[in-house]
């Protein structure tokens, strides 16, 4: 068949081609609750234009989502968000971003599969949303790093605090970020893969 024109089906842009020096690929996914700011990273931090999959929010969410601390928000992803980095020029990691609404958290489950590990983002005005994200993810055995986003009008507390609030293991790495920022979200997603190697090295017989 000849297809012309319009017909004609695009490829992949060139800056969307994986490095050919490429020789390890790591999924990870990140998780939290609505309006976390899951989406806000994966774009900030991707190297290729990222795929989303966000819809409008309706009235029929309304008494179903908690959407508190986001009244703003007019859209949520329905599916997943997907993105890449190159942490190296031979690693690199697929990002996964899960819906927030608890509604859709059927979807974790393809999502977790196959998961090197995770990224639990945290906003401090609903930290309650967090305790069911971090619960599935120590269920399913996913390591994972806690990543604090800086909203303007969120209050802090000391790191220590935080980890009391959550009961997270002493382990556990919590980093505070901002993940419209690229170079903040690259810095969560170093943090995630020091500490997994820290794991794999713990793991090793010596």
């Amino acid at each position: 068949m000849d297809f012309k024109g319009s017909d004609t089906i695009p490829g992949p842009r060139s800056e969307d081609h994986l490095p050919q020096t490429a020789q390890a690929a790591v999924k990870i996914v990140i998780v939290g609750g609505f309006g976390v700011g899951k989406t806000t990273m994966v774009g900030s931090v991707s190297e290729i234009r990222p795929l989303t999959t966000e819809e409008t929010m309706t009235q029929a969410g309304v008494g179903v989502d908690d959407n508190y601390g986001s009244e703003s928000k007019t859209a949520t992803t329905v599916a997943m968000d997907f993105g890449r980095i190159s942490i190296t020029d031979q690693l690199v990691l697929y990002l996964f971003g899960t819906p927030g609404q608890e509604r859709f958290w059927f979807l974790w489950n393809g999502l977790f599969e196959g998961a090197l590990g995770a990224v639990v983002l945290i906003d401090t005005r609903r930290l309650e949303v967090s305790f069911d994200v971090i619960g599935r993810l120590e269920e399913r055995g996913v390591p994972f790093v806690v990543a604090v986003n800086s909203f303007p009008d969120a209050p802090r507390y000391p790191i220590e605090d935080l980890r009391g609030a959550l009961d997270l293991a002493a382990e556990i790495p919590i980093i505070e970020c901002d993940a419209r920022r690229r170079a903040s979200s690259r810095d969560v997603l170093m943090t995630l893969m020091r500490f997994l190697h820290a794991l794999a090295t713990a793991k090793t017989p010596a």
